[in-house]
C-alpha cells in the first residue's frame, strides 16, 4: 500500500505534501486526516511562524486557543526527532492535550523529541513552508487554501 499524505495548498505558493506516519502516531493521524476530510483546515492561518524553529497553525480562531470540536488526543510520543520538515501536534502543557494545531519544523528542533508527538514528515514544498509570513502572530498569516488526504 502507497504511503498516505496530507497536502496542504497553501496561498504561499503551492501544495506541502505530508508523508503521514500512523506507525508512529495512530491516534493523531486519524484525528488530523478526520479533520482534513471535514474541510476544517481550509481557510486556517499559521498565526505562530518563528524563523530558525517552526510554523504552527490548525487553529480555526488564528489565535493559539482554539481547536476542533473533536476530543483532545492522548499523547503518542515517539522516537522521531523533531528535524527539518517533521511535523508534529502542538498542545498545552497538559501532554494530552492535542487536538487540532500543528506544527512543521524549519530546522532541528531536538529539545521538542519525546515531548510532543511526531505524526508526519514534508516530503514535498518545504519551499512554501519557509516561504509563509514570519511573525507570533504575522502581520499578514499565511493560509491552507485546502488540505486534502490521499487515500
Amino acid at each position: 500500500m502507497a504511503d498516505q499524505t496530507l497536502t496542504l495548498t497553501l496561498d504561499s505558493g503551492g501544495d506541502v505534501v505530508i508523508k503521514l506516519r500512523p506507525d508512529l502516531a495512530p491516534a493523531h493521524v486519524e484525528q488530523i486526516t478526520t479533520l482534513a476530510k471535514q474541510g476544517f483546515y481550509d481557510g486556517v492561518v499559521f498565526h505562530r511562524v518563528i524563523p530558525g524553529f517552526m510554523a504552527q497553525g490548525g487553529d480555526p480562531t488564528g489565535t493559539g486557543m482554539g481547536g476542533s470540536d473533536l476530543p483532545d488526543i492522548k499523547a503518542e510520543f515517539n522516537a522521531q526527532p523533531h528535524v527539518r520538515g517533521v511535523c508534529s501536534m502542538a498542545r498545552s502543557s497538559n501532554p494530552n492535550s492535542a487536538n487540532s494545531q500543528f506544527f512543521i519544523c524549519f530546522d532541528d528542533a531536538t529539545f521538542l523529541d519525546r515531548q510532543y508527538t511526531a505524526w508526519g514528515e514534508v516530503i514535498e514544498g518545504m519551499e512554501y513552508v519557509d516561504a509563509l509570513p514570519k511573525g507570533e502572530p504575522p502581520r499578514t498569516p499565511g493560509k491552507i487554501l485546502k488540505a486534502t488526504v490521499s487515500d
